[in-house]
């Protein structure tokens, strides 16, 4: 009859269970990012106003003042035919097939705030603060006609 004895193991310091919190922490964070992140990209919306302009929906979202745009130069693009002003490169994001919201450095070399979906349908507006507004809605035109309505005296 053979007989065994059974050792067990000092348990792990507490430094373990806080690494592993700290981890578990971190990913729940990182999961509720990506789910508002998924909500707010089909929440996104453009309101003009006597104000100006107003970007909701994510991160990149914000009021730009109807002094600070160049409402003049405002033009409808299709950036599938317009290289200049397509995005380059992402310096500060989101770029998914088919959704670029942020900051992007564009082909021109410029800097440009987008919310681009569609990018045949893209209302590109610049700024006297050095960067441009590309923002993809059904109706660009539309868009462009409402800020004007908004700058006259």
């Amino acid at each position: 009859m053979s007989t065994s004895t059974v050792f067990p193991m000092i348990p792990a310091a507490s430094k373990s269970l806080w690494f592993f919190a700290i981890i578990s922490l971190v990913l729940i964070g990182a999961l509720v990012l990506m789910i508002w992140l998924a909500w707010s990209m089909q929440n996104v919306r453009f309101t003009v106003s006597n104000e100006g302009l107003r970007l909701q929906g994510d991160l990149y979202g914000r009021a730009i003042p109807l002094k600070s745009l160049k409402i003049d130069e405002a033009v409808v693009t299709n950036l599938n035919m317009d290289k200049d002003h397509q995005p380059k490169w992402r310096t500060m994001g989101t770029g998914l097939p088919g959704y670029a919201a942020g900051w992007f450095k564009l082909r021109n070399g410029t800097k440009a705030l987008l919310y681009v979906t569609d990018r045949t349908r893209v209302a590109r507006i610049p700024t006297t603060e050095g960067y441009t507004v590309l923002l993809s809605v059904a109706e660009p035109q539309a868009l462009i006609d409402a800020l004007k309505g908004q700058n006259m005296p």
